[in-house]
């Protein structure tokens, strides 16, 4: 009987692992995109970006304003494309985090106190889709995945 659970069980892991490359997809794709809206959006409003950012006193927020918008913009369209994954979903996992800091502190801060109040923020799901892609990786279905194994086959 244990045996055959196990087994079962097992049979489950393996069918949900097949899965796990679809939803990072998944994950790349639809955060992906928004990122790309939301970078398109703050370029074509560089004035009230840059408003908000010297609200916020950050360091040159015109320039702070073109280079966010230009990483949400550019990035966000590497990272549905798996293109250079890991390396974008740190920088964009580091925007999110400063974005955080920087417009919703009170939030980051309640991380483990207050956890609703932390998801609530604006930041929390671009924030959260980076991590999960940096930390898991793109998955297989992406170009980084497609360019690694061509190189490898060139190299033998």
């Amino acid at each position: 009987m244990i045996r055959r659970l196990v087994k079962l069980y097992d049979s489950a892991v393996a069918l949900l692992n097949y899965l796990k490359s679809p939803l990072l997809l998944a994950i790349r794709l639809y955060w992906g995109w928004e990122l790309v809206q939301d970078g398109w959006g703050k370029l074509h409003h560089l004035d009230k970006v840059t408003d908000f950012f010297t609200s916020l006193n950050l360091p040159q927020p015109h320039v702070t304003a073109i280079g966010v918008s230009l990483l949400e913009l550019v990035g966000g369209a590497l990272f549905a494309l798996g293109i250079g994954t890991r390396l974008i979903a740190l920088m964009l996992f580091v925007n999110m985090t400063v974005a955080y800091l920087a417009a919703e502190p009170e939030a980051f801060a309640a991380i483990l106190s207050d956890p609703d109040k932390f998801t609530a923020a604006s930041a929390y799901n671009d924030w959260f889709a980076t991590l999960l892609i940096l930390i898991l990786g793109p998955g297989y279905l992406a170009v980084d995945t497609f360019l690694r194994h061509l190189f490898r086959k060139t190299e033998t």
